[in-house]
């Protein structure tokens, strides 16, 4: 399995914090965020059988990442696959960038997680639940309150876990499971990821729309996160997830 870290947004409504700033690299308690997400993809590398780290960014950034990474002290091998964009107008999307990383190496799963995306659970769940259905696999989570699913994915399971339902910003959400941006890619859900991106009219960028278009063709599960999940995308729920960390870290 390889792991593979989406850094290549340009975090609009993040600025000014990410005019000249890499949003992964912003500081959640003193750490950049990145930092917790490769941290606990290193905590799984042995039992998932992770050989490789690939984070996924852009022109602009390519340096800082670099030298974050110099910085870093990795224990399996780790790189930085660069997307040809230097402005929002020009990136391709993190779901034509994975397929760009994934068609290289097509006979192997996936590992996917949003570089904004910060988290306590262990990945070692999700992991445990993909290889019991052998399938690709959606990390989702509680949020609870219905005023906050209806910003994000909502994502309805059946008994045995399994996607058959993935709502964009629904009006009327149903549930308050909503999708995050972890996954496990089966490598037999990889023609359909490179089918896809070769679509028109279908949104490139949003991984989920990948996911809401991929449980009609092929069976998609759904793993229920526990602990705290937030996914960095204004400058008030970078807030909030600083003021989360702050005291998570002084507890434990």
């Amino acid at each position: 399995m390889k792991a593979v870290i989406l850094a290549g947004g340009y975090a609009q409504r993040l600025k000014p914090l990410t005019n000249d700033k890499a949003k992964p690299l912003l500081e959640v308690a003193g750490k950049p965020v990145i930092d917790y997400v490769l941290k606990k993809v290193l905590e799984v590398r042995k039992k998932a059988e992770i050989d490789e780290v690939i984070i996924s960014t852009n022109l602009k950034f390519e340096a800082q990442f670099k030298m974050w990474l110099k910085r870093k002290k990795i224990p399996i091998n780790a790189r930085i696959e660069v997307e040809k964009s230097t402005r929002e107008e020009e990136k391709p999307g993190a779901v034509a960038a994975m397929a760009m990383i994934t068609a290289k190496n097509t006979h192997v799963n996936y590992l996917i997680v949003a570089g904004d995306n910060i988290f306590t659970d262990s990945l070692q769940g999700i992991i445990n639940f993909f290889k019991e259905k052998d399938a690709t696999v959606l990390g989702v989570y509680d949020v609870k309150k219905r005023e906050i699913a209806r910003e994000a994915s909502i994502v309805v399971l059946n008994s045995n876990g399994k996607v058959v339902r993935f709502v964009e910003k629904p009006k009327n959400p149903e549930t308050t499971l909503v999708g995050t941006c972890i996954y496990i890619l089966h490598k037999r859900s990889l023609p359909l990821l490179q089918k896809y991106v070769k679509l028109k009219n279908v949104g490139k960028d949003q991984p989920g729309r990948f996911i809401e278009w991929l449980y009609k063709h092929q069976p998609v599960y759904g793993y229920v996160l526990g602990g705290y999940w937030n996914d960095i995308g204004t400058i008030q729920t970078y807030k909030e997830v600083n003021n989360f960390f702050k005291k998570f870290l002084r507890k434990s």
